[in-house]
């Protein structure tokens, strides 16, 4: 069973964040779905990605719908169902919602949000106060202090 993680960015903007967590999660050797709310806003960070992407690395991703959805390592999208590319890490930004299934199946759920939009902050709020309830590990980490810090921490009421 998987744990959702809460990344609240307040000093580094997501496009930052976010490819430090896809780099991580491909050495662990997990596919990954990200997944947004908007399809221009998911192109828009699929450029920033490849414009990221230092000479000396790769951070090979593709934008759901095409025609190797199911062999990309890290697929960007805006669908609700399961990814093509049989993620076994679920990357939720701008809002996207993640159910308790979805945490329970994965090895890895990270949720980023603004730390500056109080829209944002009471939405994961809302995500972190339904997914605990539901049952799911939860963490909460914090960039305040300009590096992160895990400030919260919620254990799956089966857990030792």
């Amino acid at each position: 069973m998987g744990k959702a993680m809460f990344y609240h960015l307040t000093q580094r903007p997501l496009e930052v964040t976010l490819a430090m967590l896809l780099e991580k999660s491909l050495q662990a050797g997990w596919r990954v779905c990200v997944r947004g709310c908007d399809g221009a806003r998911m192109e828009w960070l699929d450029q920033k990605l490849w414009q990221m992407t230092p000479p000396e690395g790769f951070l090979p991703h593709g934008l759901a719908g095409g025609a190797h959805d199911a062999l990309q390592p890290i697929l960007l999208g805006t669908g609700g169902e399961k990814a093509a590319n049989t993620p076994a890490c679920l990357m939720a930004v701008d809002g996207a919602q993640v159910s308790p299934a979805e945490v329970q199946a994965m090895e890895r759920v990270c949720i980023l949000f603004d730390g500056t939009d109080e829209q944002a902050v009471s939405a994961a709020r809302g995500q972190w106060k339904a997914l605990t309830e539901a049952g799911c590990a939860a963490q909460y980490w914090s960039e305040d202090s300009g590096r992160w810090q895990m400030k919260a921490e919620k254990a799956a009421p089966d857990a030792p």
